[in-house]
This record gives structure tokens, sequence and C-alpha cells, in this order.
């Protein structure tokens, strides 16, 4: 089973992922280390530019058949069994980001993406089985166990729980105007 983890940077995927393939006995895979020991995309300043086809086909070939969780805002791009979206709210992101020392462009960007839902829209074009979790306020443990019991229930598609229009004007000063 291919698990997809994916969502906005700063929701906390790396994290979970590792947990959760730990938890389930599955090989973890950071989608972003796996792009660069293949060779596929190229840097463009400290971004990974990479071309999603070449991505999805060379990740198949290798993974195909085998139990992994795959971590990486493009992970839902692959073709997988689940896919994971996690969502945070957005000013916890724009936190965590600068603590990273995001620009002020990439960070607006992210706390933007995260508001209108950007990569939980594409998960749904593009896979059946999409499970939307929201880590604000929760430990990744829970997280994890809250995933872990939604798999368990056998529950393949559950979106639509998070709607941050109420943080609007928290986030105001981080968005790109």
């Amino acid at each position: 089973m291919i698990i997809a983890v994916t969502g906005t940077p700063g929701v906390g995927k790396t994290t979970v992922s590792k947990l959760l393939a730990e938890k389930l006995g599955y090989e973890y895979v950071n989608l972003r280390e796996y792009a660069l020991g293949k060779g596929i995309g190229e840097m463009k300043g400290d971004e990974l530019e990479v071309e999603v086809d070449e991505l999805a086909y060379n990740f198949e070939k290798d993974f195909k058949g085998k139990n992994v969780v795959v971590d990486g805002h493009l992970s839902h791009f692959l073709n997988s069994d689940l896919v994971i979206v996690l969502r945070a709210n957005p000013k916890l992101i724009a936190e965590r980001l600068k603590e990273r020392g995001y620009s002020r462009e990439k960070l607006g960007e992210n706390v933007e993406a995260e508001l209108v839902d950007v990569i939980l829209v594409e998960a749904l074009e593009e896979n059946e089985n999409v499970i939307e979790v929201d880590t604000t306020g929760k430990t990744p443990e829970e997280v994890v166990e809250e995933i872990l019991n939604l798999i368990q229930k056998g529950v393949r598609r559950r979106v639509g729980i998070v709607d941050w229009s109420e943080v609007y004007d928290e986030v105001l000063p981080y968005l790109r105007l």
C-alpha cells in the first residue's frame, strides 16, 4: 500500500509521515530526497523544480507493490492507494515558515495556499481516496492515531472538515496583497 502524505509546507508532513511509517512498519520516503537521488528535476535557488510526470513514473516503477509512506507537497500527484492531506491553521503555518527563514513572498504564497485549500483541491482532482486531517492543536502522535483509526475503519474519503475563512483577518498581514 502506498500512502501519500501531502499538505502545505509547515503542516507537519515529515514528522507525521515518519511516525506513521514506523507505526505501520512501512518504508518512509521523502519525495524531495528521492527526486534528488534519482536526478529528477533541477535546483533553482534553494527550490527543486521537477517534472511531475517523470517523478510519478519513476516513483511507481520503484515502489509499486511495496508498503510505503511518501512525504512531500507533491506526493498527491503520485499513483497511491491513499492520500492524507494534512491541514493547519494558516497563522500557525506563517509562524513555522517564518522560523524556517522563508522569504516574505514564499511565506505569503504558502499561507494563501493553505487558506484557499490548494493542495486539497489538487489531491481531489488526482485521487479517489483522500482523507483530510486538521493538525492544528494536536501532537504528531495524536494526528497519527487519528489517521490509523480512519484507516482501520475503512474510511477512504473524508474532506471538507477544514474552513479557514474565520481566520482570514488574522493572516492578512502574511498575505501577498
